[in-house]
């Protein structure tokens, strides 16, 4: 079960992933933006501490005279996640992973994504837990992209998965979370941080997701294709700030009917 504190100093209320604690719940994508400047500006923008990277899009030192994402986004101000965006098979997504384990000096932790096609970058779920059995046993930390199956996100968990992201819908769709109920059961039933990844499209959807007790969300595509990139990602801080708050102060119930605010018990007159 998700073990929210639920703390009015919002110092201590953090997440802690592979062993390391984190404020920022909003982890950002480096992908889509025009140029580094603007990925510098948006990520700075965001107040994340964890920023993504596609290996396989993404030169952080593979290529020697290219513009390096490392230069702007520096590991020592930034945990740099790792990515295998554009993998569709289990051993094309390890394989990225070891590459991504040398060129960060042996950084064990990733991010899994092993997708199902290239029209809906759905995931495919069985190569992603035949990736997950191979990365948790070679040592990988690993944050896994996944379907909003809770039985899915249950047995990602109990291979070793240090945290489980199911999608609030397709990657880029930024439809917002349209499985509420699914999210919700996977963070009942969840002793590793549950991070919303894939679908979010603005400072709602993300305040939503947070709402249902998610540790985090993680977004790229909101951010960068947004017409301001810099004030949509100020904007997401914000939401999932909110969204984190309103949970741990607890909403309260529908009712099919309306309440006084000022109730008539105990008046003067």
């Amino acid at each position: 079960m998700n073990t929210a504190i639920k703390s009015q100093d919002p110092l201590a209320d953090v997440f802690t992933i592979a062993g390391r604690s984190y404020r920022a719940r909003l982890l950002i994508g480096t992908g889509k933006y025009k140029d580094l400047e603007e990925t510098r500006r948006a990520v700075e923008a965001s107040g994340a501490e964890i920023v993504t990277v596609a290996i396989r899009r993404t030169n952080i030192g593979q290529h020697k005279d290219a513009p390096n994402l490392l230069e702007v986004l520096p590991p020592d101000r930034y945990t740099i996640l790792p990515n295998t965006a554009g993998c569709y098979t289990a051993e094309d997504a390890v394989r990225t992973c070891r590459l991504a384990r040398e060129l960060l000096d042996g950084q064990a932790l990733v991010k899994l994504e092993v997708l199902g096609d290239e029209k809906t970058l759905y995931p495919n779920v069985t190569e992603t837990l035949k990736a997950a059995e191979t990365l948790v046993g070679e040592d990988f930390q690993v944050m896994v992209y996944t379907s909003d199956d809770p039985l899915i996100a249950k047995r990602l968990e109990q291979i070793g998965c240090v945290a489980v992201m199911p999608l609030g819908a397709p990657i880029g769709s930024g439809l917002g979370i349209r499985n509420p109920y699914n999210i919700l059961s996977i963070v009942e039933n969840a002793s590793v941080p549950i991070l919303v990844d894939a679908g979010v499209g603005t400072a709602s959807d993300a305040a939503i997701a947070m709402e249902l007790g998610c540790d985090g969300v993680l977004m790229n595509t909101a951010v960068a294709l947004a017409r301001n990139p810099v004030l949509m990602a100020m904007a997401m801080q914000k939401a999932v700030a909110a969204g984190r708050q309103a949970y741990l102060a607890g909403r309260i119930p529908r009712k099919r009917f309306a309440s006084a605010s000022s109730p008539l018990d105990g008046k003067f007159f």
